[in-house]
């Protein structure tokens, strides 16, 4: 499901389920990764940084449709807001973590999936293969508060107006320019290359770190951890 391992100071927690789907099982799981790290950056003078990682076609395609729509036909399965709403909350975590965050896309980063990427400080894409994109217009899904800030401040505005807007597919050149991905590497280069960076910036590990991310998207944050979902979502 999520994988997790320690290469020196570095986490890297690897998404190896297929599609990498966001469902209450996968959500679970990554709160207990985001525990383990918060849990090491805690120590006295940690050196601590988290990449993460998918196997495959994918990084994440997003929400378990499937799922979501089990659950909308049959409520004893579970609460599907209440699933949306735990994502959120999820991603708020991801978005605070008082450490370095490198998203590594070894593939496709869909809908939910790429929202997730945002989710981190640094986005890191392959240049040959992958596609970021938000997909809910073709979905016809509306974005709930929280994803909305997450896009709107995390990405340039005409970078966000051309991906909610078109739902277009950005490939690694087009989200390097656009702000969505900070750097491009080739298949075999692209995991060393994030642990690279995170390996650099984990002597930033530090309460003081989560507090300039509160201030950097404290509206987003905000939002995220509301949880609100529409109706219509």
């Amino acid at each position: 499901m999520v994988e997790l391992r320690k290469e020196g100071d570095v986490f890297v927690a690897t998404m190896n389920d297929g599609e990498n789907r966001f469902n209450p099982t996968t959500v679970a799981a990554w709160n207990t990764v985001l525990d383990e790290v918060e849990a090491a950056a805690a120590k006295p003078d940690a050196l601590c940084a988290l990449v993460t990682t998918g196997t495959g076609k994918f990084f994440s395609n997003g929400l378990d449709l499937g799922w979501l729509s089990a659950a909308f036909q049959d409520p004893d399965i579970a609460d599907p807001m209440a699933m949306v709403a735990d994502l959120q909350r999820m991603w708020a975590r991801m978005m605070s973590l008082p450490v370095p965050t490198i998203a590594a896309l070894n593939g496709h980063a869909f809908a939910g999936g790429g929202m997730f990427a945002l989710a981190h400080d640094h986005v890191l894409m392959r240049e040959d293969r992958g596609f970021w994109c938000v997909n809910e217009l073709l979905l016809k899904m509306r974005f709930t508060p929280g994803m909305q800030a997450l896009l709107s401040g995390r990405l340039p505005i005409q970078t966000a107006r051309k991906a909610i807007l078109t739902a277009h597919r950005f490939n690694g050149p087009e989200a390097l320019a656009g702000g969505i991905a900070d750097s491009l590497h080739d298949e075999s280069g692209l995991l060393p290359a994030a642990i690279e960076l995170a390996q650099t910036l984990s002597p930033t590990a530090h309460k003081t770190l989560n507090i300039l991310k509160e201030d950097l998207f404290p509206h987003a944050l905000a939002c995220l951890r509301s949880a609100v979902v529409p109706d219509a979502f």
